[in-house]
């Protein structure tokens, strides 16, 4: 859980610096290529590619991908159409996801907790109850996109390492295999630059550039490693969990420092009825349906 902490902090600041210097201002798929690029050269000398079985690395290149390649283009782009308390909040969805795959990974299907994500639907709706337009629905589904890539990649990592352990790594650990992670999302960023990007819209102050280099080398470099790291390190429920302790953390940072005009009353109503939908899950539905299982 320390692992899990210590990234729930650190990451608090990023939704902030990516909402106030570079949304709007700075190209998307530029900020999220340098970004993964400056994570991949935190790993790459430390990759042991003749050691690594080419199945594994392609797993680890199609989990990297997809949570923070793909998962990075959905949330960047979702900060165009929303504030950035609306993404903190919306994020809020990603343990509901974490346990629908992680029933799928175990071929099962429980309904009861889409009961519970329908009521979080409801707190979202009450946020922006008056102003539900097209933009707003938009960068919804997209922070929606972005959370169940992120939920994704969590969940096949466990799964992945998992199975690694029992077959058994050797003297390999996973900081000699998480360059791959970070090679599979390079090539989504890559892509996405390519067919999509703005090169009349890239940094132009020291400021920006500055930003960037803090979210590429810390907040992504060493932040999905140790992230990834403690979700092997604990079951998927307590990892659920630890994904929303990053809401509050972002609020009060965004809050606090930054100082955003947002409608507290309503912002804090919405919140509330998703956090109520989360103790649903955690302290009625989750033990009922485990308590079934058993």
């Amino acid at each position: 859980m320390a692992y899990l902490w210590a990234i729930t902090l650190l990451w608090a600041f990023s939704f902030s610096l990516i909402g106030v210097y570079l949304a709007g201002s700075v190209d998307a798929y530029f900020a999220v290529l340098v970004r993964i690029l400056l994570a991949s050269l935190v790993f790459l000398p430390l990759l042991k590619f003749a050691r690594v079985p080419l199945q594994l690395a392609g797993k680890l290149m199609v989990i990297g991908a997809i949570q923070l390649g793909v998962m990075y283009l959905f949330f960047y782009q979702s900060f165009i159409f929303l504030t950035v308390p609306e993404v903190l909040l919306f994020t809020i969805f990603t343990p509901i996801y974490i346990t629908l795959l992680d029933d799928l990974l175990q071929k099962r299907f429980t309904l009861m907790y889409l009961l519970t994500a329908l009521l979080a639907v409801i707190g979202a709706g009450v946020i922006r109850y008056d102003e539900l337009s097209s933009s707003f629905v938009l960068g919804f589904l997209l922070v929606q996109g972005a959370n169940l890539c992120f939920a994704f990649g969590q969940v096949a990592y466990r799964r992945v390492m998992q199975v690694e352990a029992e077959r058994g790594l050797a003297d390999l650990t996973q900081r000699d295999l998480f360059g791959y992670f970070y090679l599979g999302a390079l090539v989504v960023a890559l892509l996405g630059m390519l067919f999509f990007g703005n090169w009349n819209r890239l940094p132009t102050t020291g400021l920006q550039w500055g930003v960037l280099l803090w979210l590429g080398l810390v907040a992504s470099g060493l932040g999905y490693f140790i992230w990834n790291k403690g979700a092997t390190l604990v079951d998927a429920g307590a990892l659920a969990i630890m994904n929303n302790a990053l809401v509050p953390a972002g609020l009060l940072v965004n809050l606090l420092i930054w100082n955003r005009d947002v409608d507290l009353l309503r912002l804090t109503l919405g919140g509330c009825i998703i956090l109520l939908a989360l103790w649903v899950n955690e302290t009625w539905v989750k033990p009922r349906v485990e308590a079934a299982r058993a």
